[in-house]
């Protein structure tokens, strides 16, 4: 089952995750809502983030 996030407006997004590779050679994973489940959808939050809406509505993970 993905994780969803359904903000102030109704609207649900699903988690999901990609990874990529930096200038410098490094592994880095990026974390991203989206409206449809697309590949890459994530299970739950990462450990040490947290959800947390935007003025706008938008869903983003911070840190915690």
């Amino acid at each position: 089952m993905a994780f969803s996030y359904t903000n102030k407006r109704g609207v649900i997004y699903f988690l999901h995750a990609k990874a990529t590779t930096t200038k410098t050679g490094k592994t880095q994973t990026l974390y991203f809502f989206a409206k449809e489940k697309k590949a890459g959808v994530l299970e739950a939050v990462p450990q040490g983030y947290k959800v947390s809406e935007t003025v706008n509505g938008l869903p983003v993970l911070k840190k915690t």
